[in-house]
């Protein structure tokens, strides 16, 4: 444990914004797992409604800072190409 009373601050800050971040980071897995599992079963119309929820969910932690934009808008895009395959084969 950190003597200094800044390190000592920093190290509570950090137990707070890890915990946070893992509640995110959870909804952002469960969000896709959703929507691969729909597509898995080849259920159009759940997967797209599916894929609405989890492109608001990565949004959100995107804009919370937990992932890059960048890394956002590649989970989003790889999710909707799955989705809209589905679609095209149907």
């Amino acid at each position: 444990m950190a003597n200094h009373k800044s390190a000592i601050k920093r190290n509570r800050q950090n137990e707070k914004r890890y915990a946070r971040n893992k509640v995110y980071r959870t909804q952002l897995k469960n969000a896709t797992k959703a929507v691969l599992t729909e597509v898995e079963a080849k259920d159009k119309e759940n997967a797209e409604k599916e894929l609405k929820t989890a492109t608001v969910a990565i949004a959100q932690v995107a804009s919370k800072g937990v992932i890059h934009k960048r890394t956002a808008s590649r989970k989003i895009s790889g999710l909707a190409k799955k989705v809209h395959q589905l679609s095209a084969s149907a």
